[in-house]
């Protein structure tokens, strides 16, 4: 699978879902089982919807991370999706 392009719009794969458990935590639900994201990874996936650009969900984590490596940033985000690609739980 190709790496995701700046342009890209992640969104989570058909047959994924968030759920809650426990009644106050948020879990990531999908076909061969379940997630439990936590910090960065959270925040990423919880941006792909369908209508944010991954450059959206990038300078969105800029902006919030000021302190880190801009460059770092979009490489961590783009190597996140990827390889929730691969596990078919991301599709852009």
């Amino acid at each position: 699978m190709p790496a995701p392009e700046p342009n890209s719009k992640p969104r989570l794969a058909a047959g994924c879902r968030w759920a809650e458990a426990n009644g106050a935590e948020r879990m990531l639900m999908f076909p061969e089982g379940a997630l439990r994201l936590q910090g960065t990874g959270r925040e990423i996936l919880e941006r792909c919807n369908g209508q944010r650009s991954l450059q959206e969900i990038v300078d969105e984590l800029r902006a919030q991370y000021k302190t880190g490596e801009s460059e770092r940033i979009e490489q961590e985000v783009s190597k996140f999706l990827e390889s929730l690609q691969q596990k078919r739980i991301v599709d852009f």
